[in-house]
């Protein structure tokens, strides 16, 4: 295994590390304004239906509330690019937890007492919150979340499939999960002279002042947002939230900053979450294992207010060469809180039912698993008939089943005991596309040889500052405690979000482009006393990209034990190697990728939204009910690359390590449950009391 480290003097460890454990790193809701008040949200108490009034006399009549905002009296605002943001703008109720009514007040404890006071009359309506097959309000849409096609067949599959001489037929199913990023979200808005400063937890700027101007009718450039240090975000801060609306919304009305944060409960209905999903998965093979047919079908739930179908089987689209294929999308509108990105959308659980599919497939065939991948590996994209960028997914199958030992498995399920542990190990594959936007980038140096990056990327607690600087400091040639990062702020060069994996792509694309043309200019005429700059915009690069299948691939692998008098389920060892193109730093690259797998054995063990059909709200919704797994959980997790190099991604050949870290570990973890017991369970999470053995 190896890995590309930073230019001279380049180092891994994290540039604003000391910052964060000194309390240095200032967070959205720890920003302070004079005159500052606080807002809190009053959620709907009903899954369907109007408001009709809101009582607010007891509210107001408190010492300290400033304002109570609903419906009848809030301003009226342009029409949010998002409807989870249209907020107080009719007396429609879409789902449980939506706002109705919002209360300012001197100090976060009067806020929420007030809101508590809050009466609100409504006309509540039927409602229908549950994902079930067969549902009639079940469409295939035209396209899903990535712009893809909803559905595409290729071939005549049913005919492929009834003539296969192995197949099987399977039903999988996923539940809802959810973000619940460490800080939540959290918004501190200030309006000066017609002009609007936030200070906002987000995955990029860009977005919020974009999403803000087409609210308020503003130029952007009036318009600062700033998210120098973020909690966190998994996807959910990818988009504005409704408390960004209402700060600046009530700061405008009001004349006073305003700060907001949601609640841990309230991150559960309104900052998205992933759809639960409930897929069928049909496979067709001759003896050897070459797959004649796929089909993956997947039904998934959107809400009333909008669209936003998750692209559950977009692996399979890249994953297995077959000639006959269909690939669906249904999705049905239901009375739920809207759903919305989670880490690695729609791959997380379409691998999830693909890879332990081809493990059913394998026993099917007495194979191998690896060995049935291997021989299915095609050779152009399957579906798009375009080359792939690069494709090494048989060497992430080689190389972690070495490290992982698979060499020493038995075939049979349940041939291995400790005590009363059965063991089993398995095993999946991983994918995920590789994006790249355009951004732009600055360099500026001094007389004294101190430089100085800026570009508006957002550091979510992944690294990108020191990712972005190990990339000038190799460009330049310089070490890197010469160069200061700049970012998190919407006066910066623009850049993209962070999500989609395509970050460091993205924003290293430009810095790289920045800072060759400062070299040049150094090498051409020296630094002078006023120092120099110099800008690397990717917009034509992107643009010029050619036409390729672009995707990072992995292998994931899992010992289990599960104890056989409780049903108690325990993961010792994970192994994970990816080809995810050029790694620009090992340290953090292996924290991405670590997390990503911790948060697949999360997925496959613990994570589960409940739904409460009668009220049309997520149950669990906090950290006591919704669990998730802690570090008595994870074991002894190897993670690792291997070299690849890729030109034709971007200019720096990086391909994203944010996501595909979780792709694929919930199979290989399923999959061994089923190699220690011999029993195959299809639905997650796997508790203990479906282990009854």
């Amino acid at each position: 295994m190896t890995a590309v480290v930073g230019g001279p003097g380049g180092t891994g460890h994290r540039v604003e590390g000391l910052d964060k454990v000194t309390g240095a790193a200032f967070y959205a809701y720890e920003h302070h304004e004079d005159g500052m008040c606080f807002g809190w949200i009053h959620g709907a108490r009903i899954a369907k239906g109007r408001v009709l009034s809101v009582d607010t006399a007891a509210a107001v009549a408190r010492p300290g509330v400033i304002a109570v905002f609903w419906h009848a009296n809030a301003p009226k605002l342009s029409k949010s690019p998002d409807p989870m943001t249209d907020v107080l703008q009719s007396d429609e109720v879409a789902f449980r937890g939506q706002v109705v009514a919002f209360v300012v007040a001197e100090t976060p404890e009067v806020a929420r007492e007030a809101a508590s006071t809050l009466r609100v009359e409504y006309e509540e309506q039927p409602h229908d919150v549950t994902l079930v097959d067969g549902h009639p309000g079940l469409y295939v849409p035209k396209k899903v979340n990535g712009g893809e096609p909803g559905e595409v067949v290729i071939g005549d599959p049913d005919g492929a499939l009834a003539a296969a001489p192995v197949r099987i037929d399977v039903s999988y199913s996923t539940p809802a999960a959810h973000n619940v990023p460490m800080e939540p979200h959290a918004t501190v808005a200030r309006w000066s002279d017609g002009t609007l400063t936030v200070h906002d937890s987000n995955q990029g700027g860009v977005a919020v002042q974009g999403f803000l101007a087409k609210i308020f009718l503003m130029n952007p450039a009036r318009i600062r947002v700033l998210n120098r240090h973020v909690g966190g975000g998994f996807g959910s801060k990818g988009t504005p939230r409704p408390g960004t609306v209402l700060a600046a919304m009530a700061a405008r009305e009001i004349d006073r900053p305003v700060k907001v944060a949601l609640t841990r409960q309230q991150l559960f209905e309104l900052a998205g979450y992933r759809t639960p999903t409930r897929q069928r998965v049909r496979l067709g093979a001759d003896g050897d294992g070459r797959l004649r047919a796929i089909s993956h079908e997947a039904i998934s739930q959107s809400s009333t207010r909008t669209q936003f179908v998750e692209q559950t089987v977009s692996g399979t689209r890249v994953m297995y060469a077959a000639d006959h294929r269909r690939t669906t999308h249904r999705v049905v509108k239901l009375d739920v809180p809207m759903p919305s990105w989670m880490r690695a959308p729609g791959h997380a659980p379409g691998m999830f039912a693909l890879e332990s599919a081809m493990d059913e497939l394998a026993v099917e065939l007495g194979m191998d698993p690896i060995e049935l991948r291997r021989v299915n590996e095609p050779t152009q994209d399957p579906e798009r008939h375009v080359p792939f960028s690069s494709r090494n997914l048989i060497a992430c199958l080689d190389a972690g089943a070495e490290r992982f030992g698979w060499d020493r498995r038995p075939s049979a399920p349940g041939s291995m005991r400790d005590g009363v542990w059965a063991v089993g190990l398995g095993m999946a594959a991983s994918t995920y596309p590789v994006m790249c936007l355009p951004s732009t980038a600055k360099v500026m140096v001094d007389s004294h040889g101190q430089y100085v990056l800026a570009i508006n990327a957002t550091d979510i607690g992944t690294g990108a500052r020191t990712t972005l600087r190990v990339i000038a400091a190799e460009e330049l040639g310089v070490p890197a405690d010469r160069v200061i990062v700049m970012v998190g702020d919407t006066k910066l060069p623009v850049a993209t979000i962070a999500g989609g994996s395509m970050g460091t792509a993205s924003w290293g694309w430009a810095v790289a482009k920045a800072c060759r043309s400062l070299r040049r200019k150094i090498d051409d005429h020296g630094i002078p006393a006023g120092g120099l700059s110099a800008k690397g915009n990717t917009a034509m690069d992107v643009m010029r990209l050619t036409k390729r299948s672009r995707h990072a691939f992995g292998a994931q692998f899992a010992e289990v034990r599960v104890n056989t008098d409780t049903g108690e389920v325990r993961v010792p060892r994970m192994v994970g190697v990816f080809a995810a193109g050029r790694i620009i730093n090992p340290v953090t690259a292996r924290s991405q990728l670590l997390g990503g797998m911790t948060m697949g054995l999360s997925m496959a063990l613990h994570e589960h939204g409940v739904m409460d059909t009668r009220f049309g709200d997520y149950a669990n919704h906090d950290l006591a009910g919704y669990h998730v797994a802690v570090n008595a959980d994870v074991a002894e997790v190897d993670v690792s690359w291997i070299e690849e190099t890729d030109p034709e991604v971007n200019g720096l050949g990086v391909k994203g390590i944010g996501e595909i870290g979780i792709v694929g570990t919930a199979a290989a973890i399923a999959n061994g449950v089923f190699h220690a017991t011999g029993v195959r369970l299809r639905d997650l999470p796997i508790t203990l009391d479906l282990l009854q053995l």
